[in-house]
């Protein structure tokens, strides 16, 4: 097995004794010089003496993405605007952005770890790797980008859009990686297929680095299906630094860098951990960052952890695919829907295509949910009869997997929104 760095394997014992040196070290720092946090850590009447080990960070305050609006633009920075080299923000649609600065040994970290996750799901040297995230404001392109180059991959800048010029990328360039959204990717598959263009067979692509929206096992089988690549779960927020922590070759989990952060699972409604294999939401204390300090922030994301030593002989955390986020959870008649669950009902079927998308309304005093769905256009035809029964054995489906009464729409192929981003799946219209 390949490591790009050495402490990777390091024997768990170790990385923990590692992990409390840094978080007594953050905690004294950020009570020390920062007033807000001095103030944040006293009203929760805890001091840098009260962390004595690594369960003690429960006793620290949470951070919210409320906390960081608050903040704009920089009132949680603790370094010196000289010592900032990089900002970034975040792609927030209400409110003000999250403003996220970096110093030098920041940007270090974070294509470091990068780079940690790129070598473990086997990028290297020898490959050519296009990134397909957006350059600029939000971090995603850039953090794919600086730790591609770290381990020696050459890197095309692709950016989103323009697909048709992406897949001659591909095509000229001999790309072996890309780096995009799941949906994404699918739709580059669409549009090689009307350019007449195989990307099993005419290009050298053979892995996708996935992530910025949540996406299932299924859509993961459809990719190898459809376009004969291996699809890796990539994670990362705009607030912990964009990109991070990857899945390595064997696919069970994105390895978390213990010596560079601290993550908790815990039940959104409680704040307390959730037993090992369960899930809950996603708690994030960053142990290094100099410019925009992080403990304990509150990412709204749903997953689970495990501890246990990889198979790969990777020694640090994982945690498991994304299965949707807190605040983007719809509640239909009490019943918690997540769109990944839709989704993976739905690419069970091999008549389906890729896209669809949920409508929620309000129908007097009850809530209904629509789902529309995209068939591949070799299932779709002029038969009702044939459409119907697809229907419904959809909406059965749904039904059951949801627990929750689902109609299902027949859309015409290529009908939904394309998205270059992450795809918006849900319409919610109901008024409260």
């Amino acid at each position: 097995m390949v490591y790009w760095n050495p402490i990777e394997v390091m024997p768990i014992p170790e990385l923990k004794a590692l992990q409390l040196k840094r978080l007594k070290m953050l905690v004294y720092k950020l009570y020390t010089f920062s007033p807000l946090y001095r103030q944040r850590m006293r009203e929760a009447g805890v001091t840098p003496e009260d962390v004595q080990g690594l369960d003690d960070v429960r006793r620290l305050p949470f951070m919210t993405k409320r906390d960081l609006r608050d903040g704009y633009p920089d009132k949680l920075f603790l370094a010196s605007p000289r010592e900032v080299v990089r900002y970034h923000a975040s792609s927030g649609t209400t409110g003000k952005p999250t403003i996220v600065g970096y110093t030098r040994n920041d940007i270090d970290s974070w294509s470091e770890s990068v780079a940690r996750g790129l070598v473990s799901a086997g990028v290297g040297p020898d490959d050519v790797l296009q990134v397909c995230y957006t350059y600029g404001l939000f971090s995603g392109g850039l953090g794919l980008h600086y730790g591609a180059e770290k381990v020696g991959a050459a890197v095309v800048p692709a950016s989103t859009g323009n697909t048709e010029r992406q897949i001659d990328l591909i095509r000229d360039l001999n790309v072996t990686v890309i780096a995009s959204t799941p949906s994404y990717l699918l739709h580059i598959g669409e549009v090689a297929e009307r350019m007449g263009v195989s990307i099993e067979r005419d290009t050298q692509l053979r892995l996708g680095i996935l992530g910025a929206e949540p996406w299932s096992d299924r859509m993961r089988d459809r990719i190898h299906e459809r376009l004969g690549i291996k699809a890796v779960d990539i994670y990362g927020t705009s607030e912990l630094s964009g990109p991070l922590w990857c899945e390595c070759s064997e696919q069970k989990g994105m390895h978390v860098w213990g010596d560079m952060t601290l993550v908790e699972v815990l039940d959104p409604a409680t704040g307390e951990p959730v037993p090992p294999g369960e899930k809950g939401e996603l708690v994030v204390t960053m142990l290094e960052k100099e410019a925009f300090p992080i403990v304990r922030y509150r990412t709204g994301d749903v997953t689970t952890l495990t501890e246990e030593v990889c198979a790969c002989g990777r020694t640090h955390p994982r945690i498991g695919r994304i299965q949707g986020r807190v605040d983007d959870m719809i509640v239909v008649r009490g019943i918690n829907v997540f769109p990944s669950q839709v989704e993976h009902c739905l690419m069970t079927d091999p008549e389906v295509g890729n896209e669809f998308q949920i409508v929620v309304e309000r129908r007097g005093a009850l809530d209904t949910m629509l789902v529309k769905v995209e068939l591949r256009p070799e299932a779709f035809g002029d038969r009702l009869f044939e459409l119907d029964a697809i229907k419904d054995r959809l909406a059965h489906r749904l039904r059951d997997s949801l627990n929750v009464g689902v109609s299902v729409e027949i859309v015409e192929p290529g009908s939904l929104p394309r998205f270059e981003g992450k795809a918006k799946r849900v319409i919610d219209k109901r008024v409260y």
